[in-house]
Parts: structure tokens; sequence; C-alpha cells
């Protein structure tokens, strides 16, 4: 245990070495490089950013840890989280990089001609990236806890320091080089356990090609052991539950504030969506193989561990269980563990799984510093969302829009910390697991800023008060149906609380047309604005008809 613990601190710290000297090699000087890094990052290295920046923690700790404990249903993660970049890239990130601004409330403030608009967008982007930022410092407790064998909690902790620290300092230029990195720590050390695990159990190093194989026999040792079968769909939720989840990851995927800044920071359009193509790839590599993960661990479970005597449990069991995310318990007194009576948290399949495999010391210690990668990138790019909105959308753009660069920037770093400080406070004892707080995050984003940028971009008749009350309304309705089916039970058609982002969507696309047709329509500047984002950037729309530029 003493050698593991020497290889994994010694590859994590590495890295942090790495990050931490990226972050100052690349402070960010001017408002342009903390915002935006200067708008010349390259659409290949703007995708792995982006792919960093996604793979979260939900995605490289809870996604095949929620894969091998629902199944079927589990997929809903993955295709949502998925095809809604295909929305963003196609339906919304180049309009949006034509338009120039930092920011999604900046977008929304200008298109509209509104500082309410801008203030409620940037409200609503502090909160949704506070509640993802819960999540991703709960899954660096995670990491951290393993990692020094001590509680969670105090992970978390030190997870909140090391944010704080380079995201405050390098801004999103620091930020997005950092990330290039990150992802290819990340992807690495989450592609080497599942093709070895491929190898252990087909001789196939094509995890992507093998593991239909292993849930084969996985079907058979459901059925020995009876318990619902691994692929049977809808067993732990409606059909309804299922579509609603796969709609709010895919609507709040398209409104997320932290991903859509990354398409600020290329020259062009054109270089926006191929920033896209290149996101999809990265991403692709690691969510395909999120379910063969998933198929690997859980059938490893069931013919190892299943089934042993209790006292005679593998020793990484015991290092689990001091962290408190797993549980085992004998309840029927015979001594042999039953699958019933091991509870093991979906956050900590990818991190226990090269241990369940056997796969090596030095192994372990990589896949700890890709999760801390994964947690860490993605909690530095939210905390520039947070950062934003306050310092430029609110203290800049509406309070103060004559404070110098020096004091926007100080600002900027302020605010990064407490947002980081408060987020971790909450992370220790966190609401829920990390893909269901991050559904929550995804179904804030569906609920407001998903309709307000469609209708923003694509219908020239919305306006300010449609814009205003769309996000309103549809924060609303989604916080209230979260709270409703979380602590009161409450549910339509079986769709639970990460679910909520279908009802509030609807109910800001609904009221944003509905209040826009109700009052004056936006001026016609602004209507032939909206226009001009439609065609390439070569072109421009201007009375009426199409001149190149």
């Amino acid at each position: 245990m003493g050698t593991q613990f020497i290889v994994s601190l010694s590859i994590i710290l590495a890295t942090f070495a790495l990050y931490i000297g990226i972050a100052i090699y690349n402070k960010a000087k001017e408002t342009s490089d903390f915002y935006v890094a200067g708008r010349g990052v390259p659409p290949v290295f703007n995708g792995m950013a982006i792919g960093a920046d996604w793979m979260s923690a939900a995605s490289f700790i809870g996604m095949a840890g929620t894969v091998m404990l629902l199944g079927y249903d589990g997929l809903g993660y993955i295709m949502g989280w998925t095809g809604g970049y295909l929305l963003l890239t196609f339906l919304l990130a180049p309009q949006l990089r034509k338009y120039g601004r930092y920011t999604v409330p900046e977008f929304i403030g200008d298109r509209f001609e509104s500082h309410t608009a801008r203030v409620i967008a940037a409200v609503c982007t502090i909160i949704i990236s506070f509640t993802y930022s819960v999540g991703q410092l709960s899954g660096s407790g995670v990491v951290i806890g393993r990692l020094f064998e001590i509680d969670a909690k105090i992970g978390t902790m030190i997870g909140v320091v090391l944010i704080a620290f380079y995201a405050a300092f390098g801004g999103m230029k620091g930020i997005t080089w950092t990330q290039v990195a990150q992802y290819t720590i990340l992807i690495i050390a989450y592609l080497i356990p599942v093709i070895f695990m491929s190898l252990q159990l087909t001789g196939n190093p094509l995890p992507w090609l093998s593991y239909g194989k292993v849930v084969a026999e996985m079907q058979e040792l459901d059925r020995q052991l009876g318990i619902t079968e691994y692929v049977t769909p809808f067993t732990n939720g409606t059909k309804w539950q299922f579509l609603a989840l796969l709609f709010t990851l895919m609507a709040g995927t398209a409104g997320l504030p932290h991903v859509i800044v990354r398409f600020y920071t290329v020259s062009t359009m054109k270089a926006a969506r191929w920033s896209g193509a290149w996101a999809l790839l990265f991403i692709g590599l690691l969510y395909l193989s999120a379910p063969a993960y998933a198929a690997f661990s859980r059938f490893i479970l069931m013919k190892n561990v299943v089934g042993q005597k209790i006292d005679q449990l593998p020793e990484w069991t015991t290092t689990w269980i001091n962290t408190g995310k797993l549980q085992i318990a004998d309840t029927n007194g015979d001594g042999i563990l039953q699958w019933k009576e091991m509870v093991i948290s979906n956050d900590i399949v990818v991190m226990a799984t090269p241990e369940i495999a056997n796969l090596g010391i030095f192994v372990v210690g990589l896949v700890a510093a890709g999760a801390m990668a994964a947690a860490l990138s993605t909690a530095g790019g939210l905390m520039i969302a947070i950062s934003s909105s306050f310092a430029h959308d609110i203290y800049y753009r509406v309070l103060k829009p004559n404070a110098s660069e020096q004091n926007r920037l100080m600002v900027a770093r302020i605010s990064i910390a407490l947002a980081t400080i408060l987020a971790g406070i909450i992370a220790l004892d966190p609401p829920g697991a990390i893909t269901q707080i991050v559904a929550w995050a995804f179904a804030l984003a569906a609920s407001t800023f998903f309709p307000a940028l469609v209708l923003g971009v694509w219908w020239k008749r919305s306006n300010s008060y449609g814009v205003t009350w769309g996000m309103i309304v549809g924060l609303a309705v989604a916080l209230t149906y979260i709270f409703a089916a979380k602590y009161g039970g409450f549910t339509i058609g079986g769709i639970i609380d990460t679910g909520a982002g279908i009802f509030g969507a609807a109910a800001a696309f609904l009221t944003n047309v509905i209040v826009s047709l109700m009052t004056k329509e936006p001026s016609q500047a602004i209507q032939e604005e909206v226009l001009d984002l439609r065609y390439p950037e070569q072109m421009t729309y201007k009375d009426g008809q199409v001149w190149m530029r």
C-alpha cells in the first residue's frame, strides 16, 4: 500500500506541477486573455480544450458507474451529452461566434438591447455554473480521499485550493492550454484500464468491439443471481424519464455557458465549426468507451467479488469502505457476499476498477491523475464562467462601465476564489451523486439559455421582454420541479428531478414567444443583425439583401 500511495501521489503531483506551470506561463495580462484567450486558439487545440471542459468528473468518474448500476437506462446520459454537441455545433456556436462577444449574458444583453436581460442571464450563468461546480469539487474529493485514504470531505477542500489558484491566475488563456494537457492525461488514463480489461476478459485489445461478448455472459450471470438483467430497458425509471433525461442533457449541453464561451476563443465562424467537429471526435473516444468500462467492471465484480466470504474480500474493498463510498453488510448472516449486500457508489467505479481488475499500481495512479484532470478542467472553466458573468456582465457592463482593466481583472479573480470556496463548502455534503448534480445544472441550462439562444439567433421577433420572462419562468419551473421531485416525491409521467429540463424549456419557449408577440417588436436594426448571423462571415445581410463583405 505504501508503494501504491507513493506512485499515485508522484503522478498526481507531476500533473499538478504541469498545470500550474502552464497557468503561470500563460498568465492573463488583458481582459481579452482572461475571458476569451485573445481569440487566437487553433481549432484542433480548442477541440481538445472543449473535450477537457466537457469531460467533467461526471463523465470521467460518474458516467461509467451510472451505466454499470443502471444498465440500459444509464445510456440516456451518453446519448444526451453527445447529441447535445451536435445541436450546439450546428445550431448556435458559429452564429454566436460571429456576434463576437465575450460571454453568453453579453450576447443576450446586446442582442435584446436590455440590461435587465443581461443581468438575468448573468444570474442564470452563476446558478448553473455553481451547481455544476459542486459536482466537480465532490468528484475531486472522491479522488483525493481515496489517494490519501482520508474522508472525501477533506479531499474536497484540497481540490478547492488547487482550482481557486490556477483558475484565478491564468484566466481563460491559462485554462485553455491547461485543458489541452488535461485532456491528453485524462483520455490516456481512461483508455488504458479499459483496453487492459478487454485483453484480460476477451483477448481483444479493442473494448469497443469486444464488450458485447461480456454483456452476453453477464445476462446469464444476472439470471443465475436472480437480479434484473443489465440490458433490460426502463427498469430504473419510465420511458418518459429516459426521453426527458435525453432532452434535458441535449438541450442543456447546447445552453451551457462555460462550453459556449469556448467557441468565442477562436478567430472565425469556420474555426468555431471545426472546433465543434474536433471536440466531437475527442469526446467520442471517452463516451464510446464508457459502456465497455461499465460492462467489464460489473462482470469482474460479479465473477471475482460476489460469492466470496466477507472476511476474505480483496484489500481494495477495505480502502474504499474507509472513504465512505462503499458499504458491505451481511444482511442474511451467511458470511457470503451477495450482489444486493454490496452498496457501491457510482462515483467510485472508474476509480476502483484498476484495483478490482488488479491492473497494477501505475494504472491506479494514472487513473487518479486522469480523474483529477477531469474535475479540475471543468471546474476551472465553470469558475471562469461565474467570474465573467459577475465581473464583466454585471460589474463592468452595468455597475462600473468606466472601470480600468486592472480593476476588472482583480474583481474577476476575487469572484473566482469566493465562488470556489462556497461551492466547496456545499460539496462537503453534496445533495446527490455527481451525475445527478450535473444533470440539475443541465436542466437549468436547458430551461434558460437554450430557449433564449435558439430564439435569439433564429427568430428575429423575439424581444427583450420575451427573453427576460422566458428565462425567469424557465428557471422557476425547473427549480420547482427539481425540488418537488427530489424532496416531495412529485413526478409527471414518472419523470424525476434529472428530467426537469423538459418542463422548464417548454415553459421558457412558450413564455418567450407569447410575451414577444404581445409586446413591441425589436428595432429594424436588431432584426437585420439577427438575420445577418445566419450567413458566413464573408457575407452580410443589409436592407433586405445579402452582400459580400
